[in-house]
């Protein structure tokens, strides 16, 4: 009897794992879950834990032994898609960036796209002009510290905040003077509303930046938004293609290819190197999602989409969802009383660290933040005030080229600190987490993960055994990397080749089938009628299928011959 409960009771063990799930604010929830639950559970706990309704806007991230990223579908099985063992750690972030966040129903989830844009902004995504640097740290100042107060708050205390990868001294007082006398009076809400607003106008507003290469071999950023795509390159923004010009989206092996429809019906293809063919379909299907999402209007319109033009080869996949219309009809249809948020109560974050977090408040020290935002590419430039002062959905695919009037060029210069003032490094939007701020500084090539700097220790993957690849490795063309390439095309053109063979063959069954049903069956049907009665049919039945039906009846017959004598 005991040993039969020990038995039962080591089963159930084996159908259910630990899952652990970090949230926005670095704090954690961990569940217990059975080894069939589908995504689609675990996001729905997670969201009843955080009260929230609209959650379209959310999804959950992971990241695999190879140190690739997913987005983990909600409708298939949380253990087929990883590749790990249990327990599994994953992270809640923003998959689909609201078009005007401010204007999102319930306080709970602008707050929580305020948390994601906040770490957007301390790991070098979301870039801007000094001036509205300035504004939107002030705003996260007021948001958790409240009104300035002298005795809290001692001379140079917005110095213990970091909310850039890198900013001067100069630029600490500034925050400081806004903080102390332009926000006085505002409740976190209305901060945390202003930051958004402030934040939706800027260029790099939604861009969570994937790392390829051009067909030249130059460095490149490629990103999907709520209004489009986006090729970030150099010192600029060189493409930017909104979604009802976006026709397209395909990949094959390291290939991605854009196909659109320009002005004046001008049909184009941007094509784009990923780092691994993995990095490549995750591309890919961020951009299937990203389409689906902002660009139809009824869910029913969604489609499964290949990623080849041939319908027996590449991947398929299709977005499970609503679209973002459909998120904000429902978002209106919303009545209930606001849920309690607990701002004060935070885990103290890596991201960001607060005044409320008491032993915290001196963390990050100055050389620390320097060497934060050391850049993975030596190529890529600043993406400078004048790439990142105009609201995105101002600025068309042709308007990206043209110099801006001498009225702006003044009030550029007005702030010449940059934010990002050595490179455009959304290097750490590979990461979903920020870095660990404990411990030595590891070197950034040994902390590069899919072409951009990662901890390891954030994700807790158990990947702290696996190499890690760096820029040249996945971008390599000489020697090694040569030959494997023409090994996978020899393999690509043989899988190719087979696949066609077998289509080939099934299609040979099926008018095989079909060849029988018209011959054999008792179908009174006024076409097959017809064919029947035409000679040559009934030559072809009487002298080719008739004699064949007899041999293969013969053999049938000496086979069960030999078996009933047996």
């Amino acid at each position: 009897m005991l040993s039969r409960f020990v038995s039962g009771s080591v089963r159930n063990l084996e159908r259910e794992y630990s899952c652990t799930v970090r949230l926005l604010d670095d704090s954690e929830y961990t569940c217990t879950i059975q080894r069939d639950a589908k995504g689609q559970y675990l996001f729905d706990l997670i969201c009843h834990h955080l009260n929230l309704l609209e959650k379209d806007y959310f999804g959950i991230r992971y990241v695999d032994p190879d140190k690739q990223r997913h987005w983990l579908e909600l409708t298939r099985s949380i253990a087929k898609q990883m590749k790990s063992q249990p327990p599994f750690t994953m992270c809640l972030r923003v998959k689909f960036y609201p078009p005007d966040p401010a204007a999102l129903k319930e306080e709970i989830t602008r707050y929580l796209v305020f948390l994601q844009i906040k770490r957007d902004l301390y790991h070098g995504r979301l870039l801007c002009k000094t001036s509205d640097a300035a504004l939107l740290a002030a705003y996260i100042l007021q948001a958790e510290i409240g009104n300035y107060d002298p005795g809290k708050h001692p001379e140079g205390y917005s110095s213990k905040f970091q909310f850039f990868p890198k900013h001067s001294e100069k630029l600490e007082r500034r925050i400081a003077d806004i903080h102390k006398t332009e926000l006085i009076g505002q409740t976190p809400e209305t901060s945390e509303r202003n930051f958004l607003q402030k934040a939706q106008m800027l260029e790099t507003y939604g861009v969570d930046p994937h790392p390829c290469k051009d067909v030249s071999g130059n460095p490149a950023f490629l990103a999907f938004t709520p209004f489009g795509f986006v090729v970030l390159q150099g010192n600029k923004r060189v493409h930017f293609l909104n979604w009802n010009e976006v026709t397209k989206l395909k990949f094959e092996s390291k290939t991605f290819h854009v196909y659109a429809n320009h002005k004046e019906e001008t049909k184009i293809t941007l094509t784009y190197f990923a780092p691994t063919p993995e990095a490549c379909k995750h591309l890919w299907k961020c951009g299937v999602e990203n389409q689906a999402f902002y660009k139809l209007e009824k869910s029913s319109q969604v489609r499964t989409v290949s990623s080849s033009n041939l319908f027996f080869k590449g991947s398929r996949f299709r977005y499970s969802g609503r679209v973002a219309k459909e998120v904000m009809e429902h978002s209106a249809k919303i009545k209930r009383e606001p849920p309690e948020i607990h701002r004060a109560g935070l885990v103290p974050s890596r991201s960001c660290p607060s005044i409320t977090h008491g032993p915290r408040l001196t963390s990050v020290p100055r050389t620390r933040r320097r060497a934060v935002h050391i850049s993975i590419m030596e190529g890529l430039e600043s993406l400078r005030d004048s790439a990142h002062s105009t609201p995105v959905r101002s600025v068309s695919h042709g308007e990206a080229f043209i110099p801006r009037s001498r009225s702006q060029a003044t009030e550029a210069g007005e702030g010449t600190a940059v934010i990002s003032d050595e490179a455009y490094s959304p290097s750490d939007s590979v990461l979903p987490t920020p870095v660990a701020e404990h411990g030595v500084e590891l070197p950034v090539a040994l902390r590069q993960i899919n072409g951009a700097p990662c901890s390891i220790e954030e994700e807790k993957e158990s990947e702290a055994g696996t190499p890690t690849r760096g820029v040249g490795g996945d971008f390599g063309q000489e020697g090694a990397a040569g030959a494997l390439s023409e090994v996978e095309q020899v393999n690509k053109f043989v899988l190719s080749v087979l696949r066609l063979l077998l289509v080939t063959i099934g299609l040979l069954f099926v008018l095989l089938l079909l060849l029988i049903i018209l011959t054999e069956s008792d179908l009174d049907v006024a076409f097959l009628r017809d064919i029947r009665r035409t000679p040559e049919f009934e030559q072809f039945h009487y002298e080719y299928f008739c004699p064949l039906r007899r041999w293969f009846a013969c053999k049938l017959r000496w086979v069960g011959g030999l078996l009933v004598s047996k």
